[in-house]
């Protein structure tokens, strides 16, 4: 299966990432209605979206602008690799 290709389409899958998340946490916190598990699920969303971007974004632009990363996997074996090139 090739790379999506089409902006639209694009636009409809961050959608859906987005649409996803949200009928997440609404269904936890419907579920244990917490101001504490609310802001707690806040700081988790909002960490992990910044390591996604380290990974992808801070790591190809500044460390190391030749390689392109294809997905988590990806970035944990260029990490393993680069520990052991030290």
């Amino acid at each position: 299966m090739g790379d999506i290709k089409s902006p639209t389409l694009l636009y409809f899958k961050g959608a859906l990432f987005v649409l996803l998340g949200l009928v997440a946490v609404t269904a936890i916190l419907l579920k244990y209605p917490d101001l504490t598990l609310a802001a707690l699920l806040a700081i988790a969303i909002w960490s992990f979206c910044r390591a996604y971007y380290f990974a992808f974004y801070v790591i190809q632009h500044y460390v190391d602008p030749e390689f392109r990363f294809a997905g988590l996997l990806a970035f944990a074996q260029y990490l393993v690799r680069r520990k052991g090139d030290r």
